[in-house]
Parts: structure tokens; C-alpha cells; sequence
């Protein structure tokens, strides 16, 4: 029988499949929680000449709401200003950006039932 996952190697195995998944769409993923002082940036992707920092939320139940709707004001002005760091530390000061949302519900056992992509989410 399987184990349970903690709510870390829960978020781990979300990530995994929301990198999977963005490039089953056609992105190419560029970085993985690529971090700096200011917070961290679960996944930078390019879709076409567009950066794409993807923001993913994995949930094993909706009781406090979906995992999009974990995304408050807060994240996203952090994620905001992480992606700025982001560019400055690559030298990517002239390239279009775009900040997005991958949702993924998974039970305990990290089976996973659900993605979500929100494009453009803030």
C-alpha cells in the first residue's frame, strides 16, 4: 500500500506534473524553484519568445477552496517581485513576461485528478 505524502513531497509531486504538463502545451521549462532573497518562482517557462513564471498550487481537497484560489494579493506582488530579480540576475530586461497559475488536484497518495492552467492569472 502506498504511503501518504507530507503536504511538501505533496507540493513537490504538483509541481513535477504541472512541469510536465506545461510542456506536453509547448512551453519549454527554463528553471525550477529558482529562488533569491526576495521568495521563490516554482517554474519559469518560455512560450514562444513570451517568459512565463508559473505560480503552482497542488491541493488534495477543496474544503478551504481550490488551489487557484490560494493565490492571494500577497503571492502574487512577491512572485512579482521575484520575477524581477529574475530578469535583472538573466538579462532578460527587454523580454515580454507573463505570469501564470497551475492548479493541481491530487489525492493524498499523489494521484493526481486535476490541472489547471490559468493563463495570464495577474
Amino acid at each position: 500500500m502506498k504511503e501518504r505524502l507530507s503536504k511538501k513531497q505533496l507540493g513537490a509531486h504538483g509541481e513535477s506534473a504541472a512541469a510536465t504538463y506545461l510542456r506536453q502545451q509547448g512551453l519549454t521549462v527554463l528553471d525550477r524553484n529558482w529562488r533569491c532573497r526576495s521568495g521563490e518562482i516554482d517554474i519559469v517557462a518560455a512560450d514562444g519568445e513570451l517568459l512565463v513564471f508559473v505560480e503552482v498550487r497542488t491541493r488534495s481537497s477543496t474544503g478551504f477552496g481550490t488551489p487557484a484560489e490560494s493565490v492571494d494579493y500577497r503571492k502574487q506582488r512577491q512572485v512579482m517581485e521575484t520575477a524581477q530579480v529574475y530578469l535583472m540576475h538573466k538579462k532578460e530586461h527587454e523580454r515580454q513576461i507573463r505570469f501564470d497559475v497551475v492548479s493541481v488536484m491530487s489525492d493524498t497518495l499523489g494521484n493526481v485528478s486535476a490541472i489547471d492552467h490559468i493563463r495570464s492569472a495577474f
